[in-house]
């Protein structure tokens, strides 16, 4: 369950390493939360904003917080895409390693470093470059998505965005971008249409 609370924003009432209590309107919600984000939290009674997953089993149901949306949409492709890999797990790599360096060591089949990361393991970093690699194919998304922000060209970043959206949701790389370069090519998609407005066509037509 990904919808039931987007995101928190209130006054940050406690904050440790693995997880942070926010105070909405007299409330405690407790996040858990991966290291990156720990490290970058406000003084306490400082106002703060949590992006959300909340995840929901017969056992238990658990709230996951991110500071930012490639850290909640990298601990939502690992645990809907990889085998094996559940929240805890996915938290762990969060944890371990910057989301930008866990992209790289992916694309470059870097196992070794990913294996690094506390409790991942050697099994386990290769069945995540095997399957986001080869499988879901994510990988020439990022790269797409990294040399449009370096060369500056808004038009290929907000398509990029509109792919990665798409390989998040559950569709495959191949499949994304097709959708995606059917409909920048329609009428009424100029060069200042945004990802979302991509992606809400592309779902229409996908579906």
């Amino acid at each position: 369950m990904t919808s039931m609370i987007a995101y928190l924003r209130g006054i940050l009432a406690e904050a440790l390493p693995h997880q942070a209590t926010v105070e909405v309107h007299g409330v405690g919600y407790l996040a858990h939360i991966p290291l990156t984000t720990f490290d970058k939290l406000p003084q306490l009674g400082a106002e703060v904003k949590l992006l959300t997953h909340y995840h929901v089993t017969d056992q238990d149901h658990k709230l996951f917080g991110f500071l930012t949306e490639d850290e909640r949409d990298l601990f939502r492709l690992l645990m809907d895409r990889v085998s094996g890999v559940g929240p805890k797990m996915a938290l762990s790599v969060l944890s371990g390693m910057a989301v930008t360096a866990f992209k790289d060591a992916v694309i470059q089949g870097d196992v070794k470093a990913l294996a690094g990361i506390k409790g991942v393991g050697g099994k386990t970093a290769e069945r995540i470059v095997l399957e986001l690699k080869d499988k879901v194919g994510v990988v020439d998304a990022w790269q797409a998505s990294r040399h449009a922000k370096t060369s500056h060209d808004p038009v290929r970043e907000a398509q990029s965005d509109a792919v990665l959206a798409l390989i998040s949701l559950g569709y495959k790389q191949g499949e994304a971008q097709k959708a995606v370069n059917e409909i920048v090519k329609k009428p009424g998609f100029g060069p200042d249409c945004g990802a979302d407005k991509i992606i809400r066509e592309a779902l229409r037509s996908m579906n």
